[in-house]
């Protein structure tokens, strides 16, 4: 291969994270009330396969070529209903790379009052939504219990390859789950830690 064929592949190419398995986008939807600021959730429908009854953002997996943002509008338009011109971006929040292999991008945006009263939630993926004031995430702090990533190595990992024929010190790490409990309702998972990063940014945290 000469330099100018490697110049020509890379010429079109976005760099990425190495190893991810699926982009996904979401929505944080902020909404004017006469309370005040407050977040826009959904409950995703108890007949889905993936986290049935968990609280979480419209959004969802994002099309090849689409936009983070694109992604966050299209995807709430069709769970609940709100248009294009409803919704102002305010800012893209760091994104989340799962454990697990996805990236996950958030996006801040605000939503037309107008358009809390004329929700469509799609029923096969949206169970109810409901609101919480942003203030409650600025003052108070979630639970964050974690648990260990142990690495789990087979018995004929070739050691002797890498020049570690006794074995190597793999690292492990530890995973957060901030919780949030807003009347009866666990706001947690991905969910949480946007919320946090969220409040973090916020306060000037982060």
């Amino acid at each position: 291969m000469t330099l100018e064929e490697i110049r020509s592949r890379m010429a079109p190419r976005r760099a990425g994270f190495q190893d991810v398995t699926g982009e996904y986008a979401v929505l944080v939807p902020l909404v004017e009330t006469p309370e005040g600021l407050q977040v826009l959730f959904e409950v995703r429908a108890a007949t889905l396969r993936r986290q049935p009854g968990e609280v979480c953002f419209p959004g969802g997996r994002m099309e090849p070529g689409e936009e983070p943002e694109t992604c966050a509008l299209r995807e709430t338009w069709e769970e609940l209903g709100i248009p294009v011109e409803g919704i102002e971006v305010l800012a893209p929040l760091d994104k989340v790379l799962h454990q697990s292999g996805f990236l996950m991008h958030p996006i801040l945006g605000r939503i037309d009052p107008a358009w809390l009263a004329r929700l469509r939630p799609q029923a096969a993926e949206v169970a109810e939504t409901f609101l919480v004031p942003l203030s409650y995430f600025l003052e108070e702090e979630p639970l964050c219990p974690s648990y260990p990533l142990v690495p789990q190595v087979g018995e004929d990992f070739p050691y002797a390859q890498i020049g570690f024929p006794q074995g190597y010190d793999w690292k492990g790490a530890r995973v957060e789950v901030p919780i949030y409990t807003w009347e009866g309702r666990a706001i947690w998972g991905i969910t949480g830690r946007v919320m946090k990063h969220l409040a973090e940014v916020l306060r000037g945290r982060a």
